[in-house]
């Protein structure tokens, strides 16, 4: 009989006080592939400082055991630190597969580990799956996003990913869910002295709405033009909605940063209506908005690859369809 694959891990990110909503969304996919053969039950590696109280929570929504560390030299993430510690627990409990977020600190630190440990990763993944042998296939976009390739890690333990946040949905809260809480030491940083020092930490959250958040979005493309650009805003604002961009409008410096980026390697958002506006539809940008709920787009030009995933499409000039769409918005909710 073949020995039994070992647990399905994810890395959790957290502020403290809460879990992000990327750490949920992995534990969901953890689930998926352990039930398809992929390991033999759900992990989650809590590393913090006061952070005990997450455990109950990653329990009820998948989590079969939960590893936590409490040491006030986890209070804040450090590449190296972290790297230490999480390289030594999988090498005491030899996990299958390895689950991280793409998120600045996952990407960062899901490299380190893997250098550590031997193994490969695939980075910025935007689906997972088992296949017939039972190996875990990481669905990685190549080419600008043009096509998307399978990765696969035949020989080295553990199987490790990186997945951009939005990609999965969250499970729901079963309350009735019981599972074990396995308490670990930071032993491995004794008589560690970091290069590392933090000064201080900064937190700044970008202002208005965020764009994951959004019921509506509102999102431009090349065709909108720097100087129809604020249209988009003057929109978002009527329907109580966010503002995304593609990746060459956000090049032209028309979107406000990297934040509002929609594409594999930018936001991923499922609102409940998506409004395109002189987007072309590369698979770039279609990866991070095709599960939304309605999706409607503008674009002069019929034959656009992005009138393919649209509910509703409009052949016109985003130039020209921005400003009268506004004016009759706000003579609609004036009366």
């Amino acid at each position: 009989m073949p020995e039994q694959p070992g647990a399905v891990w994810i890395i959790v990110e957290q502020n403290g006080s809460m879990l992000a909503e990327v750490t949920l969304e992995l534990l969901g996919k953890a689930r998926e592939l352990a039930a398809l053969g992929g390991g033999s039950h759900v992990w989650a590696v809590l590393l913090g400082n006061n952070t005990g109280i997450l455990a109950g929570e990653l329990i009820v929504h998948g989590a079969d055991k939960v590893i936590f560390i409490d040491d006030p030299r986890l209070e804040l993430y450090q590449n190296d630190t972290y790297g230490l510690v999480l390289t030594e627990l999988v090498k005491k409990h030899r996990p299958e597969i390895v689950l991280f977020s793409a998120s600045y600190c996952g990407s960062e630190l899901s490299a380190t580990v893997a250098a550590k440990l031997e193994t490969g990763l695939a980075a910025h993944c935007v689906d997972l799956n088992i296949n017939d042998r039972g190996e875990l296939v990481q669905v990685v976009p190549a080419f600008g996003g043009m096509v998307l390739g399978d990765i696969f890690c035949p020989i080295e333990r553990p199987q490790m990913a990186s997945v951009k946040p939005g990609m999965f949905s969250k499970p729901d809260r079963d309350t009735t869910r019981t599972g074990e809480v396995i308490k670990e030491t930071a032993s491995i940083l004794d008589g560690y002295e970091s290069p590392l020092k933090a000064v201080r930490v900064v937190q700044e959250q970008p202002a208005g709405l965020p764009l994951e958040k959004a019921a509506t979005v509102v999102a431009g493309g090349w065709g909108v033009g720097q100087d129809t650009w604020p249209y988009l805003n003057q929109l978002a604002g009527a329907l109580s909605g966010a503002v995304g961009c593609t990746r060459p409008a956000l090049d032209e410096g028309w979107g406000e940063g990297e934040h509002v980026m929609i594409g594999t390697s930018g936001k991923t958002v499922r609102p409940q209506v998506y409004i395109g506006f002189g987007v072309s539809g590369s698979t770039h940008h279609i990866a991070g908005m095709k599960d939304s709920k309605v999706i409607i787009n503008i674009n002069k030009d019929p034959e656009a690859p992005i009138f393919q995933v649209s509910d509703y499409g409009v052949v016109a000039d985003a130039k020209e369809l921005l400003p009268l769409l506004l004016k009759k918005i706000r003579e609609h909710k004036g009366k």
